[in-house]
């Protein structure tokens, strides 16, 4: 069971819901939020404990202050709906340098613990158009495709060296109740996703597709089978959605 967590992009959206979930808890010790933005002030708790961080800084020895914790998740990360043509190259390069790179340093700096003997829950929370191609998302598919494979391949060798512990890939679609769409925290609407989220890690599970059996086993089939088909479907429906 999780006592002592960090959470890295955790002031906003399912970073924040699982940090108000896991506080509420009488068996959670610490909550450590890590982000380049601070928590809202209604989102205060005593168990909570922010600090400022931009990801994109080249020394993490920030992190070494974190020695004590037993979990990790990380969630910070950002997308753009538009097409390749139409990014610019910066944003390619703060794509990765968000969404990917810091997950791989993160890990890299704690792999200590996952190949420990104690337990060490850890949690990334992926998409699933790291699964498959995604029009009007090409930059931001490609930082989780990374994610997807960076996670399976260190999983397998976690297991190979004989490690009870693993990184759990949560890969959603479009999650309702954040501001990833400069909409609004609503941590109502995440709660349920929250908690099963922290279920899976606990578990020690590694992959969880929320809504799996009701959208996307069929979402993975059809792009299994014909991956040109569903990505020319899924253009058609984020250009619809746009308009």
């Amino acid at each position: 069971m999780i006592k002592r967590i960090l959470i890295v992009g955790g002031s906003n959206g399912i970073g924040l819901a699982i940090a108000t979930e896991l506080a509420v808890r009488d068996s959670t010790e610490k909550v450590y939020i890590v982000d380049k933005a601070a928590m809202a002030e209604e989102y205060n708790h005593p168990k909570i404990e922010g600090f400022l961080f931009d990801l994109r800084t080249e020394d993490y020895s920030f992190f070494d202050r974190f020695s004590d914790i037993d979990a990790l998740m990380i969630t910070a990360g950002f997308g753009k709906l538009a097409l390749f043509k139409n990014v610019s190259e910066q944003h390619i390069i703060d794509s990765f340098n968000v969404n990917t790179i810091p997950v791989l340093r993160l890990i890299k700096r704690f792999y200590g613990k996952l190949d420990g003997k104690d337990d060490f829950y850890c949690g990334v929370m992926d998409s699933i158009s790291g699964w498959m191609s995604s029009p009007f998302f090409a930059v931001y598919g490609a930082t989780k495709a990374a994610l997807k494979i960076f996670i399976e391949s260190v999983n397998v060798e976690l297991r190979k060296a004989g490690s009870k512990n693993v990184i759990l890939n949560v890969s959603p679609g479009n999650i309702k109740g954040t501001n990833f769409y400069a909409g609004q925290n609503d941590l109502a609407i995440l709660h349920d996703l929250s908690c099963e989220i922290i279920q899976h890690m606990e578990n020690k599970d590694d992959v969880f597709i929320p809504k799996y059996d009701e959208v996307f086993k069929e979402v993975l089939q059809r792009y299994h089978n014909d991956f040109r088909k569903e990505g020319a479907h899924s253009y058609d429906y984020k250009l619809s959605s746009i308009r």
